[in-house]
C-alpha cells in the first residue's frame, strides 16, 4: 500500500514505534518512527501521548501531510499505546528507558530469561527478577515500581479516550490527577471544568453523561449553579440576583426549577456560593469574590484613614515651586487637584483624554520624592505600564510583576506577610483592574502607604468580574478628582474632541481633511464594510502614514461573532497581510503562521505573559511541536498543545484593546454590532487611538452607540461596602 498524498484524507494506522524521535513531558507531543501495517518503510507519525516508547504497538487516526522540511507524515488526532507483545518488541520497548533500572544490557537479560513472559513475571513474580543476573533487591523494586506506574498511565488513557477526551487533553488531566485520575473522574467529572484548562461545563458534562450520571442527578445540578455564575462572571458580575440565577441554570442545565433550588439550598449549605443582598435584591455569589469585595472594602476604608505617609505639606508653596522646577502653568482646576491629593491618603484621579492627568500625575510624584517618599507605579497590561513609564520617567511595572508572581504555588509573593516596599502606589489605568487582582494588590499594600488610583471612569468597565473604580467613585468614601477641562494642546485633535463628544451623547464630527486624525469611512454593509477595513489596512494606512500594516494598526471591532466581527476579520486580515505558507501550526480551529500577530489570552505566570499582550510569531518547530513568540522583543516558547492561550490579533475586541494604545485604530461600526452598541464601548475604541482613528461603518450604527448610554448593570456590592455607615 503506498503513502496516502492528500492532506485531506483521514486515516487510521497501527504499527509498532521503532523510535521515539521527541517526546515533550509537558504536554505529551510525539514524534515517532512506526513501522505501519501495509507499509514498507517507517512512517512519522506525529501526536500526544502521556508515554510512549519503542516497541510498543500504536493504534493512531489522523491525516497524512506532506510537510517540504520533512516530507510524508501522518499527523494523529488520536492515538493510544499497548506494550507489546513479542520478544523482539518487549527488549525494544525495555530498551528504551521507559521502565527506571532498565537499559538496554538489562532488557536482553530479561528476555533471554523470561521470553515474552516480561511482563506477567514484572506484575505476578517480582521475586523471579533477581534470578537475573546484576538484579538486586533495589533493581527489582525500582523496575516493579516504574512498570506500575506505566500501568497506571496506559489505563488512565485508554479510559479518557473511551470518554471522548482528546489525547493532548488527556496529558494535561494526567499530569493533574496523576494516578489518582480514574477514581476522581469518576467520582466527580464536572471537577474536571473546575481543574482543567480547555475544559468546560459543556465538555465535562459530555463525559459525565457517557459515565452514566443522569441529566437530573444532584452532582449535575450542583456543578451547573457554579457554571451559571461563571456564566455571569464572564459577563462582568460577581453575582446574580436568585431568581435570575435559577433561570439561567434552569435554561443552561434543561433540568426542573425544583432540582436546581435543591442543589442551590446545597450548594449554599457547604459554602460553595454565598446568599447576600445588593440594593435589597436577594443575590447569590460565587464565595471567592464575595470575600475578594468584602476584603477591598474593608483594606481601603482602613488605608484611608491611616496617617498620610509624608509630612504636612503647603501646597501654596509647592505649587510655585513645581510651577517654576517644571517650567509649567497648571490650571486651577489642576492646583485644587494637587492640594487634595497632598492631604488625602486614598484618593481617585478620573478624566478623559486631554485633561491633563499625566501633568497632575508628574506634578504630585515629583513634589512627594523630594520629601523622600519611595513610589511605586503599575498597571494592569504591559502597554499600559510602558506608556506610564514614559511619561512619568519612573520605573512602572505590570501589577503582576510589580506582586511578584508565585508560578510555583499561584498567587503572589506580595501580600500581608511581605507587602511592597513604597510609601506611595500609582495604579493607572484602574477602571481595568478587576476584583481579584485589586483584592491581590490591596492584599500587598502597606498599612502606612498611600494610594493613587488613576483611570478614566466612562471606559469600559474590567474584562473581569466587578466594577472597582466606578463602584469606588460611586460610594463616596474616597476623595475623587475629576478631571474635564481640555487642554488647549488637546483640543487640536480631532480623536480628543470627538472622544469627548461621544461621551457626552453627541455624534463625532468629521470633515473629508487629509491632515485629520480621525475619519469616518461610510459602508453599505458586512460585506463592503469588510472590503474597505481590508483596503484601508492593507494598502491605504501604510501608503500614507508609513505605518506597518501588522504592527501599528489594529483593527478593534466590537465583538468577536459576525460577519464583521474579531473571528471573521482576523480570517481575512491574516489572508491579506500575512497568508500561511508550508510552515504553519493549526491548532484549536485556528492556522498560524511565521509572522502572525498574536495576542496572549489568559494569564501564564510561568511563561510571564499575560492576558492582552501582542506578539509576533517567530518561529514554528514542527518537529519539537513548538512555536515561538516574540513579546516586546521577548522569545516565549509554547508547545503546540497550549496554542489554546494564544489567538490571531489583527482585530480584536474593543474589550481586549483596554489599557492600550495604538498608532493607527480602525473600528467596524455596523448595525450587525447592535447588542454592543453603547457609549463606553465606542469612547474606549476611539480613546485607543494615538495618532490615526478612522471608523468604517454605517451613521446609523454609530447614533445607536453614541444614545446606547452605558453597559448595562453589574452585580456586584462594593458599592455599598464602602459606603460609609
Amino acid at each position: 500500500m503506498g503513502t496516502p498524498q492528500h492532506a485531506s484524507l483521514r486515516d487510521n494506522l497501527a504499527g509498532l514505534v521503532e523510535r521515539v524521535t521527541f517526546h515533550n513531558e509537558d504536554n505529551g507531543f510525539s514524534v515517532l518512527r512506526v513501522k505501519a501495517r501495509g507499509q514498507r518503510e517507517l512512517i512519522t507519525v506525529i501526536g500526544h501521548a502521556a508515554a510512549i516508547g519503542a516497541g510498543e504497538f500504536i493504534q493512531a487516526s489522523g491525516r497524512w501531510v506532506n510537510d517540504r522540511t520533512h516530507g510524508v507524515q501522518f499527523r494523529a488526532d488520536f492515538l493510544r499505546s499497548a506494550p507489546p507483545t513479542t520478544a523482539e518488541g518487549i527488549e525494544k520497548y525495555l530498551a528504551s528507558g521507559m521502565i527506571k533500572g532498565i537499559g538496554p544490557v538489562y532488557a536482553r537479560k530479561l528476555v533471554r530469561a523470561f521470553n515474552a513472559a516480561v511482563f506477567d513475571v514484572i506484575e505476578q513474580e517480582p521475586e523471579r527478577l533477581r534470578e537475573v543476573d546484576g538484579i538486586g533487591p533495589k533493581r527489582a523494586d525500582s523496575i516493579v515500581a516504574a512498570w506500575s506506574d506505566q500501568k497506571a498511565i496506559r489505563e488512565i488513557m485508554i479510559f479518557l479516550h473511551g470518554h471522548g477526551v482528546s489525547t493532548s487533553r488527556a496529558v494535561r488531566i494526567f499530569k493533574t490527577y496523576g494516578a489518582d485520575a480514574i477514581r476522581l473522574i469518576s467520582e466527580n467529572p464536572y471537577r474536571l471544568a473546575r481543574d482543567i484548562r480547555g475544559i468546560g461545563f459543556k465538555s465535562a458534562d459530555r463525559i459525565a453523561e457517557r459515565l452514566g450520571i443522569d441529566k437530573t442527578a444532584m452532582i449535575r445540578a450542583r456543578a451547573g449553579i457554579g457554571y451559571a455564575l461563571a456564566e455571569a462572571m464572564d459577563q462582568g458580575h460577581c453575582g446574580l440576583p436568585r431568581h435570575q440565577l435559577l433561570t439561567l441554570a434552569v435554561t443552561l442545565l434543561e433540568i426542573a426549577p425544583e432540582t436546581i433550588e435543591t442543589a442551590l439550598d446545597l450548594e449554599l449549605s457547604e459554602g460553595e456560593v454565598v446568599a447576600d443582598s445588593v440594593d435589597g435584591e436577594p443575590c447569590v455569589f460565587l464565595a471567592g469574590l464575595h470575600r475578594a469585595e468584602r476584603a477591598i472594602a474593608a483594606r481601603l476604608l482602613r488605608l484611608a484613614s491611616g496617617a498620610l505617609p509624608w509630612p504636612a505639606i503647603d501646597p501654596d508653596k509647592a505649587i510655585p515651586w513645581i510651577e517654576h522646577r517644571a517650567a509649567i502653568t497648571l490650571a486651577e482646576s489642576q492646583r485644587d487637584a494637587v492640594r487634595l491629593v497632598l492631604r488625602s491618603k486614598v484618593v481617585v484621579i478620573t478624566g478623559g483624554p486631554g485633561v491633563g492627568k499625566t501633568t497632575l500625575i508628574n506634578t504630585i510624584l515629583r513634589i512627594l520624592t523630594v520629601k523622600g517618599v519611595r513610589v511605586a507605579l503599575a498597571a494592569p497590561t504591559g502597554r499600559a505600564a510602558k506608556r506610564l513609564s514614559e511619561s512619568t520617567g519612573g520605573e512602572a511595572r505590570t501589577i503582576h510583576r510589580l506582586l511578584e508572581v508565585d508560578p510555583m504555588h499561584g498567587g503572589f509573593r506580595r501580600r500581608e506577610d511581605h507587602p511592597l516596599e513604597c510609601g506611595l502606589l500609582v495604579l493607572d489605568e484602574s477602571s481595568m483592574i478587576d476584583v481579584p487582582l485589586m483584592h491581590a494588590v490591596l492584599k500587598a499594600v502597606p498599612d502606612h502607604a498611600a494610594l493613587i488610583l488613576v483611570g478614566d471612569v466612562d471606559q469600559l468597565p474590567s474584562v473581569g468580574p466587578g466594577q472597582v473604580l466606578a463602584d469606588v467613585i460611586a460610594s463616596g468614601a474616597v476623595p475623587v478628582v475629576r478631571l474635564t477641562e481640555v487642554f488647549r494642546q488637546a483640543a487640536e485633535s480631532r480623536i480628543i474632541v470627538n472622544a469627548h463628544r461621544i461621551n457626552q451623547g453627541l455624534m463625532p464630527e468629521w470633515a473629508p481633511d487629509p491632515a485629520s486624525d480621525f475619519h469616518v469611512v461610510e459602508c453599505a454593509g458586512p460585506e463592503d464594510g469588510m472590503a474597505r477595513v481590508l483596503q484601508i489596512v492593507r494598502e491605504r494606512i501604510p501608503a500614507r502614514y508609513g505605518l506597518d500594516a501588522v504592527r501599528d494598526i489594529q483593527v478593534l471591532s466590537p465583538m468577536n461573532r459576525g460577519g464583521l466581527g474579531a473571528r471573521s476579520l482576523n480570517v481575512e486580515l491574516q489572508q491579506a497581510l500575512n497568508p500561511p505558507g508550508e510552515l504553519r501550526v493549526q491548532r484549536f480551529g485556528t492556522t498560524f503562521g511565521v509572522g502572525d500577530k498574536v495576542m496572549q489570552v489568559e494569564n501564564d505566570y510561568d511563561k510571564e505573559v499575560y492576558n492582552g499582550d501582542l506578539g509576533i510569531v517567530l518561529a514554528i518547530d514542527p518537529e519539537a511541536g513548538e512555536m515561538v513568540i516574540g513579546f516586546d522583543g521577548r522569545p516565549v516558547t509554547y508547545g503546540f498543545g497550549e496554542l489554546d492561550t494564544v489567538m490571531l490579533a489583527y482585530a480584536t475586541t474593543v474589550h481586549k484593546a483596554q489599557g492600550s494604545e495604538y498608532p493607527a485604530v480602525v473600528i467596524p461600526l455596523t448595525t450587525q454590532h447592535y447588542p454592543m452598541l453603547r457609549r463606553n464601548l465606542l469612547y474606549t475604541a476611539v480613546t485607543r487611538g494615538k495618532r490615526l482613528v478612522v471608523i468604517v461603518g454605517q451613521k446609523k450604527a454609530m447614533a445607536m452607540a453614541v444614545k446606547g448610554g452605558h453597559t448595562g448593570r453589574r452585580w456586584s456590592k462594593l458599592k455599598e461596602w464602602l459606603v460609609p455607615a
